[in-house]
């Protein structure tokens, strides 16, 4: 290989790599990049199904007062004296008008276990709440890593497709001086292509994410994201076992089931309390024409007299409630063991994979991808032996950040398990 044919090839090299990092200087001068912290925070404050799950909160808080809350009370007029006209008859002791005011008033007991019942409603709504907004944000962060996987993976492309474009120009141009063969040419302009393909594919993915992003945004598909701020490696310091209990402690989903044994055990205590009677007191005011008035005091026990007909199997469908409650949790508590280890093992796994191509794979393959322009420079290593290096190094770097996503994905699923900010 000739000196000018050297040089040709390592300016083309160094013009990939400029070309590419003025691009990528050009880009951050244009506009301040999306960080995943705004997206979550306009989310929260924009998205319909939150803002909806947050007023059904508002709306069992309400209905805490009124449970606690005497029944109306009840006032009645009777007039006793003419038929056809609303007079009183002369001289008749029984003609008078009649104004009665009653009041039912439950057994000591019921209407403060009835605000018990509707205080541990409004808790569990707000844990639903809490539920949805988590899955939620959860989504959005995914959908964010996944955003800027297929943006990165379509920048190194782009990159490396600039590349292999260089490559092609040269392994053409000794073609053309007889110093090299067809095979090369074709070699690279296949290279070439599956890129494009790549690339092709990576815009599809590219305009379906952001199309989801801007769902949960609560606006036009089409409306840009602008560009991602770049995405860092979080940490992941806690064990399994400091998981668990943070799960435990933080769960909407076991503290839901928590508030509906609460409610459940609420309701077997107000069961037991309708085997007692419910009184009623009333006073009436009778006035008559040309006589005193009269005055009447009313007292009155509603009488579970058909319990065994009612209040026993309402008792019994209480309690049967209640165990199926607590049989739910034990079973709710054992699913999230699981879930939990699943994407913790997840997490870790992906980790090592990180360690591994970031400490040891790419940067070996960098190494080789040197070591054959070097060699190809001398005429040492072949033109396919140069193209296979910079594809390998291509896919290991592809794999790379696809790992990072799928590892920052995991943390953002066990942030809604455990209720604690783990990525960044």
């Amino acid at each position: 290989m000739t000196a000018q044919m050297r040089q040709f090839i390592m300016f083309g090299c160094v013009l990939a790599i400029a070309s590419s990092v003025r691009l990528s200087m050009l880009q951050a001068q244009i506009s301040p990049p999306v960080t995943l912290n705004s997206i979550v925070e306009q989310v929260i404050t924009r998205n319909p199904l939150i803002q909806s799950a947050r007023r059904g909160v508002d709306a069992k808080r309400s209905l805490i007062r009124p449970a606690t809350t005497l029944p109306e009370p009840t006032v009645s007029f009777q007039t006793m004296g003419n038929f056809f006209l609303p007079t009183l008859q002369k001289g008749d002791r029984s003609s008078g008008r009649n104004f009665i005011f009653t009041q039912e008033i439950p057994f000591p007991g019921k209407l403060r276990l009835q605000g018990r019942m509707a205080l541990t409603d409004a808790d569990a709504e707000w844990w639903s709440y809490e539920q949805l907004r988590r899955q939620i944000v959860a989504e959005v962060k995914v959908t964010y890593y996944e955003h800027w996987l297929i943006s990165k993976s379509q920048e190194i492309v782009n990159k490396d497709k600039d590349l292999l474009e260089k490559f092609a120009q040269i392994a053409e141009a000794k073609y053309s001086v007889g110093e090299g063969i067809q095979q090369d040419v074709i070699k690279a302009q296949v290279e070439v292509s599956k890129l494009l393909d790549r690339s092709v594919v990576l815009q599809q993915r590219e305009s379906l994410s952001m199309a989801q992003i801007n769902s949960l945004l609560y606006r036009p598909p089409e409306t840009p994201l602008g560009r991602l701020a770049d995405v860092e490696e979080s940490s992941l310091d806690m064990s399994i076992e400091e998981l668990y209990r943070l799960a435990v402690k933080n769960s909407p989903v076991l503290k839901m089931q928590e508030r509906a044994i609460d409610r459940n055990e609420f309701g077997v205590q107000l069961a037991r309390k309708n085997f007692y009677p419910d009184f009623e007191v009333g006073f009436t005011y009778v006035n008559r024409s040309a006589m005193p008035e009269m005055f009447g005091l009313m007292v009155g026990a509603k009488i579970p007299f058909y319990f065994w007909r009612k209040q026993s199997p309402e008792l019994d469908a209480a309690a049967a409630t209640l165990s199926s409650a607590r049989k739910k949790y034990d079973w709710l508590h054992s699913r999230l063991y699981f879930e939990l280890k699943d994407v913790y093992l997840s997490a870790t796994t992906s980790k090592k994979l990180l360690d591994l191509y970031g400490k040891g794979i790419i940067p070996q393959s960098t190494l080789s991808l040197e070591s054959a322009t070097s060699g190809y420079q001398v005429g040492r290593v072949d033109f396919l032996t140069l193209l296979d290096n910079l594809v390998t190094l291509l896919d290991y770097e592809l794999k790379y950040y696809e790992v990072l996503a799928d590892y920052q994905k995991a943390l953002a699923r066990l942030e809604a398990m455990v209720g604690v900010e783990l990525t960044q």
